[in-house]
């Protein structure tokens, strides 16, 4: 089904309308608010297949995986819901006034842009916590989710009981300046690639809007010659493969002590070859296809230069079926600076392989790169990995374990993964007036 972008009228009137809803819902109180939100949890596990199926069809998710996008969605509202008022509530400050504190009101219209990979969670991480704050939201998903966003505007206008604090604007690419630049639009908050973070970060910094962005990813996974190497390959083939590779914060770039690195290799091999293909809606298939044609051939062009350039396959994989999305994993060795392999994100299922001799090599190979959004480390030696953890130049860190979002913990990058924060305290209070007030 073809959705039709929204005019430049119809994207106006969206923006009066969550300014003029601002002005009132701002004024609800929290605990009403936080009511809301639970609710909404609650129609999320009453539908979690049905929103489910919505994912699978419209971008090829493993039905498995788009269920639990839906639930930890509804886990992100119990969480918020749970600590709203803790983290909304005045700071009292100790100071020579009678009275100090600092108090955090919510800013206006939010705009969002969304990615598709995960068309709910990430419109969700970004969403509640800005409402519970009294922010109005205007959400753009990517285009090739559109019936995603629809969903996600007709679940909020149910649990809000009016109209205009959560819409979804299917809007053009190029309609997004005029958007961020509208006196009504107070901040906003992108997740997507480097090319549109920078876009948006100097669109909205030319308006002195606030502005959060969580870009891409090249996350490191680190194994050092003590790990349990079993877990190690269970997990960093997991977080590989999750939605078929198509993940920020999956490992991507594998740094193993060298005297590991063949039976971890062997390992990753043998789980390649056990997955099956097929329908993502069939609980047997455990590879789904990428999002678009499109994705999977610029990804078999990354891959086809890397070589060209002198990277191995160790295991062979790729495009195959030119007619399709699916993109079977592989393996790249003697991966080099300078090659796509190195420099740039793969965002689908290839394993590119490093070894190295020690730790200070890991920790070297792991920071030259222009992303910084997380890493694992893998040993029993918890004191030495958590020393490497603190020497990683990323947002978050796992040891002996996949990074993986969380409701209770900050998540965001640095370098050229982003700036702010989501999720927990910290998520809560970026669109926010952090205000200080004194009384003599």
């Amino acid at each position: 089904m073809n959705y039709d972008s929204m005019s430049s009228d119809q994207i106006v009137l969206a923006i009066e309308t969550a300014d003029n809803v601002f002005r009132r819902w701002k004024k609800i109180p929290l605990e009403e608010r936080v009511e809301m939100i639970k609710s909404i949890g609650k129609a999320l596990r009453d539908k979690t297949e049905e929103y489910a199926i919505l994912l699978t069809k419209e971008m090829g998710k493993l039905k498995a995986e788009a269920e639990g996008e839906i639930l930890k969605c509804a886990w992100l509202c119990d969480y918020y819901a749970e600590n709203a008022q803790n983290f909304l509530a005045p700071e009292v400050i100790d100071t020579e006034y009678s009275k100090s504190y600092v108090a955090y009101q919510p800013l206006g219209v939010i705009l969002g842009i969304m990615p598709w990979n995960y068309p709910f969670w990430q419109s969700f991480r970004f969403a509640v916590p800005a409402l519970l704050a009294g922010n109005t939201v205007l959400l753009k998903p990517a285009p090739n989710v559109p019936q995603s966003g629809i969903a996600l505007e007709y679940i909020f206008s149910e649990a809000f009981e009016r109209k205009g604090v959560f819409q979804t604007i299917l809007a053009e690419v190029e309609d997004i300046p005029s958007i961020i630049n509208h006196p009504m639009v107070s901040g906003v908050s992108l997740t997507g690639s480097n090319k549109a973070g920078s876009a948006v970060a100097s669109q909205a910094g030319t308006a002195i809007k606030k502005c959060l962005l969580e870009l891409g990813g090249s996350d490191p996974f680190i194994v050092l010659e003590d790990a349990d190497l079993d877990k190690a390959v269970d997990m960093g083939f997991a977080s590989r493969m999750i939605n078929c590779g198509q993940t920020c914060i999956s490992a991507k770039r594998f740094i193993l002590h060298e005297k590991i690195a063949d039976r971890f290799i062997n390992g990753l091999k043998r789980k390649i070859d056990s997955l099956t293909q097929g329908d993502p809606a069939d609980p047997q298939t455990s590879i789904s296809v990428m999002a678009r044609k499109d994705l999977a051939e610029a990804l078999q062009i990354q891959v086809d230069n890397s070589v060209t350039m002198g990277a191995n396959i160790l295991h062979n994989g790729g495009h195959l079926d030119k007619k399709s999305n699916y993109f079977h994993p592989m393996i790249l060795g003697n991966v080099k600076k300078g090659m796509p392999a190195y420099e740039e994100e793969l965002f689908g299922p290839v394993f590119t392989v490093f070894m190295v001799k020690s730790e200070k090599e890991a920790i070297d190979i792991a920071n030259d790169s222009i992303y910084g959004l997380g890493a694992s480390v893998w040993s029993e030696d918890q004191v030495a990995a958590e020393s490497i953890a603190l020497e990683l130049e990323v947002g978050a860190v796992a040891i002996n374990d996949m990074v993986k979002s969380d409701p209770r913990l900050p998540f965001g990058g640095v370098n050229q993964s982003g700036f702010g924060r989501e999720l927990a305290l910290e998520g809560m209070r970026e669109f926010v007036n952090i205000k200080s007030v004194v009384l003599k």
